[in-house]
């Protein structure tokens, strides 16, 4: 047995230490979404976490690194950046639709709902996380997309001009009026079969206006 694996620490990047980072972030983003940010202490994190409050602060400087993680952490278990690499197999239609899949599961998530209610909330107080939440999560994703529809550009798949706006578009068009209503707390929200077929047809949508000419 090797003694100086035995009684060494675990270094950065190490299992342990990536474990202990994963669990931190589960933590943060339950009491994110059951408290609010704001409640959302770091020593709450930390006794969630089961760590210490030490080894927070050692994974994520401050509060805010630790929210914009979360965000990331979250949006990953979901639609996570390898889902917008091109596949060799499979249709382009297939892998635009995985993508659809992924990002309406996303959005009709628990986590999902209470964020975007906080950073309602937080518009009318300080607006300090709409950016942070932007950038860690929707302009992620739409950067990623983005990445995607140009490497099927090029390969032939589609013909995007503007990949940014197509991007844009998709979500948008992915988030409808469903969205709307979960937000609003209205009744008659879509269920599973009504969201599939949205899903459908935005791909489809989409498809129609970027096929190659």
């Amino acid at each position: 047995m090797n003694v100086a694996s035995k009684s060494s620490p675990p270094g950065p990047g190490r299992p342990r230490d990536l474990e202990k980072r994963a669990a931190i972030l589960a933590a943060a983003a339950r009491l994110f979404v059951a408290r609010g940010y704001d409640a959302a202490s770091m020593d709450a994190v930390a006794a969630e976490a089961g760590v210490s409050k030490l080894t927070v602060y050692n994974h994520f400087s401050d509060k805010e690194n630790l929210f914009r993680e979360a965000v990331v952490f979250v949006a990953e278990q979901y639609l996570p950046q390898a889902a917008f690499e091109m596949r060799p197999e499979g249709t382009i239609r297939e892998q635009l639709l995985a993508i659809a899949q992924a990002f309406a599961a996303l959005m009709h998530s628990p986590e999902s709902e209470a964020v975007h209610r906080m950073m309602a909330a937080d518009a009318r107080l300080s607006g300090r996380l709409g950016p942070m939440f932007y950038e860690a999560g929707p302009k992620r994703m739409l950067d990623g997309f983005s990445a995607f529809l140009r490497r099927a550009v090029a390969q032939g798949q589609l013909d995007v001009p503007d990949g940014g706006r197509a991007a844009e578009h998709f979500f948008v068009l992915l988030k409808g009026e469903a969205m709307n209503r979960l937000l609003w707390g209205c009744p008659g929200y879509c269920g599973q079969t009504d969201t599939a077929a949205h899903v459908d047809s935005v791909v489809d949508l989409f498809l129609r206006a970027y096929a190659p000419r």
